[in-house]
């Protein structure tokens, strides 16, 4: 048995006077002391006046703030599971999520008040806590910063909580059906902030701005809450806004050193008037994932001598499993590189054997960054993990990979993505890179569609930068001349903007209900 640690409470003792958290927005500023202090009260009032016991689930329904950590670390102390929720969902998404996990109060942004009655009346909560932001109340639910400052009870966490307790439940977007509760342990946690301080340099003195929302692991995990596991300060945007995002890294008063982003992001900071007059000199290291990250992305970025590091990790992950060496990334710019040190990672064929270099397989993983199981999801977790000869423990990602001979791994694409065009396997993340070295294009997803002769062909989805034009034909024909024909796409659909979920990824399922008229693929790999 491992004990585990509450970070903050260790600095705040430390240093406690060293600066802790920004929050953009409002203009906040914490220390860790006073962190330290507020999550401790309102633990304290969650304790007395919900009753929260350990393992009892606690959702949050917010936008990014400082809150969303200081509830965070409440949720630690009182050894609750934190719930976070992705605020884009449907209501009948949310009550989903709250009654599989049988959630018992609710913290909500004054934003989403209007949202809190339904999900009262259809879910097992039956408390709730509303986040102001220095506004006027919007309904008769108690406000957080009233219960803060109410609280006498200063909750420190049990000091039994070992590395397999569970902190978190973090619901996965889920293609098909509904989400999977992905649970979340200290030590998954842990292992990531190890995991990911080594190839970003992260320290006591790192500055990190965090944009991803932190209803997602990537929002709290790359790297928020690594950098409060060392001691380094926090600023915290409400989400995206490429202009300011741009004027924050220029300040060197707020000296931004670590970013991470999905590739949608990198695509809209590349794309704003400002970028190429802006100083980006101060962050030394920039971190990407959820999604494949456009060769010609990556090269934009290059000629301003900055390397973007890709990565690749899942929910189950905690998320980090690779971030690519900046030596490989612009050599090998399409690979995710070698998994972190501690982590493993192989791509095997369907009988469990290691693929040979240049042959396709599925990514799995081991280590002790991979979660436990899923929250009441026997089914999946019968079915999600392998365990070897030799008794270790393997997740199965259903990414389908590649490796070369140097040991450095490419995922080519998800399994369910590929489709099959007289009988050839065609990943639509190849064909996307192609399209993407066209100027004129800002973002591309291709699909599989059903096709007489071919079984499926492949559409192309494409968004045009603001003022460029370029054929449908002259798409097609650049893919001639860059990929074999049976993976050029047959047809191309110009749209506004191409559907994305809140890491970035392609919501495929939508464009395939859209063109083809079925969420799924028409045929399942085997």
């Amino acid at each position: 048995m491992i004990l585990a640690s509450d970070w903050i409470a260790f600095h705040a003792d430390r240093t406690p006077e060293k600066l802790a958290m920004i929050d953009q927005t409002t203009g906040r500023r914490f220390t860790y002391g006073e962190f330290n202090d507020r999550a401790a009260r309102l633990a304290g009032y969650l304790r007395r006046e919900w009753g929260v016991q350990p393992g009892d689930r606690i959702a949050i329904l917010g936008k990014n703030s400082t809150d969303y950590f200081e509830f965070e670390f409440a949720c630690i102390r009182l050894g609750a599971m934190m719930l976070p929720l992705n605020w884009r969902l449907a209501e009948p998404e949310l009550l989903f999520i709250l009654k599989d996990a049988g959630a018992k109060g609710i913290v909500y942004d004054a934003e989403f008040a209007g949202r809190i009655p339904p999900l009262l009346a259809g879910s097992p909560v039956s408390r709730a806590l509303r986040i102001d932001f220095g506004q006027p109340p919007v309904d008769e639910h108690p406000a957080y910063e009233d219960a803060i400052a109410a609280s006498d009870e200063r909750v420190v966490m049990n000091p039994q909580t070992t590395h397999d307790t569970p902190m978190m439940i973090m619901y996965t977007a889920g293609t098909t059906g509904h989400p999977k509760g992905v649970i979340i342990t200290h030590g998954m946690m842990l292992w990531n902030a190890i995991n990911i301080t080594t190839p970003t340099g992260l320290n006591f003195n790192s500055v990190f701005y965090c944009v991803l929302p932190t209803f997602h692991i990537g929002g709290l995990n790359l790297y928020a809450n690594p950098v409060l596991h060392l001691g380094g300060c926090n600023i915290i945007a409400r989400q995206l806004d490429p202009e300011l995002t741009l004027r924050t890294f220029a300040d060197p008063e707020l000296g931004v050193t670590h970013f991470f982003g999905v590739p949608s992001v990198y695509l809209f900071l590349s794309q704003h008037p400002d970028f190429d007059s802006t100083d980006l000199s101060r962050i030394i290291s920039w971190g990407c994932g959820g999604a494949p990250l456009p060769v010609a992305l990556l090269e934009t970025y290059a000629k301003r001598d900055i390397v973007i590091q890709l990565g690749f990790g899942m929910t189950e992950t905690s998320p980090t499993v690779f971030l690519n060496d900046r030596r490989r990334a612009l050599a090998k710019p399409s690979s995710v590189g070698k998994p972190l040190q501690h982590t493993r990672v192989r791509v095997v064929t369907e009988d469990f054997k290691d693929v040979e270099p240049g042959k396709i397989g599925e990514v799995i993983i081991s280590g002790p960054n991979i979660t436990p199981g899923y929250w009441n999801r026997p089914d999946a977790n019968e079915t999600s993990f392998t365990i070897d000869e030799f008794g270790n423990r393997w997740i199965h990602s259903g990414d389908a990979g590649t490796v070369d001979e140097e040991g450095c791994i490419y995922v080519v694409d998800r399994y369910k993505d590929m489709y099959i065009s007289g009988g050839e396997n065609v990943y639509p993340a190849e064909v996307e890179q192609v399209i993407f070295q066209l100027p004129a294009v800002a973002d591309a997803a291709v699909i599989g569609v059903p096709d007489a002769k071919w079984g499926e062909t492949g559409l192309a989805v494409i968004v045009l930068k603001p003022g460029a034009s370029i054929s449908a034909e002259d798409i097609i024909q650049h893919c001639v001349t860059c990929i074999a024909r049976f993976k050029v796409p047959r047809s191309i659909r110009f749209v506004e903007s191409i559907p994305r979920n809140a890491a970035g990824k392609v919501l495929k399922r939508e464009l395939r209900a859209t063109y083809t008229g079925q969420a799924e693929p028409k045929q399942t790999p085997t």
